[in-house]
């Protein structure tokens, strides 16, 4: 059930976009016009005949006239959401009836039409599904356009029609060795053909008066008048038949349907059982694709809206901290040389422990490193009290997750700061001073370092030491200027002991501790900022499926705190303001954004497959030139090289494709109620310390390393 949920939300929604394509003409279409042929094969009588021609049955095929004073209007190409109401609200108005030739791409988009044009005693003919020329197409394909026209028809109105009306066609006159064969054909498959003897040729938009002298026969003679109800704007159209309709009744002409003109029986049959369930089914699906569809393009105009927002944000506030970070005489306050100390959660970390603890006995400023020991099975702890090292303690406890090692190392701790890291990661011998000195600052009660990808040969590393670098700090600056930093991350960061206490701790009540305890500190009123040249080097995920756990907990522990500080967002006061700026921005920019920034690669696939290719390429183009500027400026910012940007366009493919998914999973654990447990990661020991420090033995500071139970 771990990925079967995700999976079966995206093979759907990958269906719904392949019903939209083949339902708007885009996947099977064929624009192709064949041009005039030679007549030698269509008989004279056919030639020279009616425009109804039947070729049903055995006999020889014959065509029928409209009698006279006897008009039949007939609309191609719809039903359109705009027009086709119109239409019928004139024919109504007039007491008339027509005949639409639908084909079966709009009527499966627009049921409703249908039903109102068989209710208000119009019929319905098949003008294919997605409208080519036949005569180019073979039997199976002209099969599978009437049928699916009729699918159509079955699931909007529940009925079947014997009309049928070619597109392209014309006048009797008209018909050719090309397309005479095609009418046979479709007679033999029980349809009557219904051209045009009147051509309004209101497609060219000519005017109202031109539409009405066209579409009027001469004599009193009877007629079938061709018209549009969709295909572009038909105002003409609708305004002609304002004039026409009452204009050629008071000449003793009536509308009427095809069937009635020629006395016969109705055109349509109504169906049932299996047939009318298949149709209704296919129109739903088009209904919900239709509507999927809509929901997708709001979802990208959203996700444009706030990767430009965003990248705006990004781009104007890190300027902003870095030119006051860096500015000259810029001071937290009094510098921080007391001693802090160092808490090391570890649970099973013997490949990467030794280079963690004697990294930080490399630290240029005064600490006491307590290692907490969550009930390693691997002799993590033992690694540690082998190495000897000076003010390095070592506390056991059984096996209770981050937060309680955490909570045991603050109690532990001889000192006001408390540096927190993880037991992969390592520190430049800098780091500890360049982040605790913030806190010369009274009002800061927690610091964030700069955490960064320690493997990053791999082409998975790699990309996420462009999301650490580009999506993680460079936010952290636009956040720190904000006054709203919503996470400290677990790797390096640094509190105010009494802050801590006064927040309760670090809370158990989400797999998101850091940015938990983040949040609370907000709303308790201390400033939380970042200390941009506090390096620490961490051991990023090395394959797929540990980056999906990672990922996984990080996303549903942010929803998580997300939920659990909802109520500062009615608060008033540091809780109030965090409330309504911090929680509304990560939000947006931490849940909802990643959650739909796919949507990019998902029209740039549909726009590849379905058109319009070269504009579809030139946003998603533009996009990325916006990202690597972004990604550009924030190396720049952390004197990173830009030599691993050359993987950012694959980054955006591949990478945030899996990104999505794991939001997706986290959002549907979270909607479904499901809980996630913690998920430790294998380490390979592959992050090694800037320095290495001699092991000390049988010295007095021995008593600082013994093992605290």
């Amino acid at each position: 059930m771990r990925y079967l949920l995700p999976l079966l939300f995206l093979v759907a929604l990958f269906a719904m976009l392949m019903l939209r394509g083949y339902v708007h003409n885009e996947i099977l279409a064929d624009h192709r016009i064949r041009p005039d042929a030679s007549t030698d094969t269509v008989p004279e009588r056919i030639l020279d005949g009616g425009p109804v021609i039947d070729a049903r049955g055995t006999g020889k095929p014959t065509s029928l006239d409209i009698p006279k004073h006897k008009l039949v209007l007939t609309f191609d190409d719809g039903p359109d959401p705009t027009w086709t109401p119109k239409v019928l609200d004139q024919l109504k108005k007039y007491h008339a009836h027509g005949v639409f030739f639908v084909t079966g791409a709009n009527a499966a988009r627009y049921p409703d039409l249908i039903k109102r044009m068989v209710d208000e005693g119009h019929e319905v003919g098949l003008h294919t599904f997605n409208h080519p020329d036949l005569s180019y197409q073979s039997h199976a394909r002209i099969d599978w356009e009437l049928a699916q026209n009729q699918l159509a028809l079955e699931g909007a109105a529940g009925i079947r029609t014997s009309l049928f009306r070619p597109p392209y066609s014309s006048f009797a006159d008209a018909i050719d060795d090309k397309n005479w064969p095609v009418i046979k054909y479709v007679g033999s498959r029980g349809y009557i053909t219904a051209l045009d003897s009147t051509d309004s040729e209101d497609w060219q938009r000519p005017g109202i008066k031109t539409i009405v002298k066209n579409a009027t026969p001469k004599h009193g003679k009877g007629a079938i008048v061709l018209m549009h109800d969709s295909g572009g704007d038909r105002s003409q159209t609708v305004a002609a038949l304002d004039t026409f309709l009452p204009e050629l009744q008071g000449k003793g002409y009536t509308f009427v349907n095809l069937t009635e003109a020629l006395n016969a029986p109705s055109a349509h049959t109504p169906v049932t059982g299996m047939d009318l369930w298949k149709g209704k089914a296919f129109v739903f699906a088009v209904q919900v694709s239709e509507h999927t569809t809509d929901v997708l393009v709001g979802g990208l105009a959203v996700i444009g809206v706030l990767v430009f927002a965003r990248f705006g944000l990004m781009l104007i506030l890190s300027f902003l901290h870095a030119r006051k970070v860096r500015a000259r005489g810029f001071r937290w306050g009094p510098e921080v040389i007391e001693p802090v100390s160092v808490i090391v959660p570890a649970y099973n970390e013997r490949e990467c422990i030794a280079n963690t603890v004697r990294s930080l006995m490399a630290s240029d400023h005064p600490i006491e490193v307590l290692v907490v020991d969550d009930g390693s099975t691997d002799g993590t702890a033992d690694i540690v009290e082998a190495m000897w090292l000076p003010n390095v303690r070592v506390i056991r406890q059984p096996n209770g997750g981050k937060p309680s090692a955490l909570n045991n190392g603050i109690r532990h701790a001889r000192y006001d700061i408390v540096v927190m890291m993880d037991g992969d990661t390592v520190f430049e011998p800098s780091t500890v001073r360049e982040l605790v000195q913030p806190f010369g600052d009274p009002k800061v009660g927690a610091v964030a370092g700069n955490a960064k990808v320690g493997n990053r040969d791999s082409l998975i590393g790699a990309w996420q030491h462009i999301e650490y670098v580009m999506g993680f700090n460079l936010d952290r600056r636009m956040y720190d200027v904000l006054g709203c930093m919503p996470t400290i991350p677990g790797a390096v960061g640094a509190f105010r002991r009494t802050a801590l206490e006064r927040v309760g701790g670090i809370s158990e009540d989400t797999l998101a501790e850091d940015t938990d305890v983040t949040m609370a500190m907000h709303r308790d009123g201390w400033r939380v900022v970042y200390a941009e040249n506090a390096r620490a080097w961490t051991e990023a995920p090395e394959s797929v499926q540990q980056l999906w756990s990672q990922r996984y907990r990080w996303s549903y522990g942010t929803m998580q705190a997300i939920w659990k500080h909802r109520r500062a967002v009615f608060e008033r006061g540091p809780s109030g303001r965090f409330g309504r700026v911090g929680l509304p921005l990560v939000s947006l920019f931490m849940v909802l954004a990643p959650l739909l920034a796919p949507l990019i690669d998902v029209f740039l696939l549909y726009g590849l497959v379905f058109g319009p290719t070269q504009k579809t390429v030139v946003a998603w183009l533009g996009v990325l030139v916006i990202q690597l500027v972004c990604a550009a400026y924030a190396f720049r910012l952390d004197r990173e090289r830009l030599t691993h940007l050359v993987s950012l366009p694959l980054q955006q493919v591949l990478y945030r494709q899996l990104m999505y998914v794991v939001l997706l999973q986290s959002w549907i654990t979270a909607l479904t109620g499901g809980r996630l447990r913690w998920q430790k990661l294998r380490r390979t020991g592959a992050v090694e310390a800037p320095g290495g420090i001699p092991t000390q033995r049988g010295s007095k500071e021995n008593i600082d390393r013994r093992p605290v139970a």
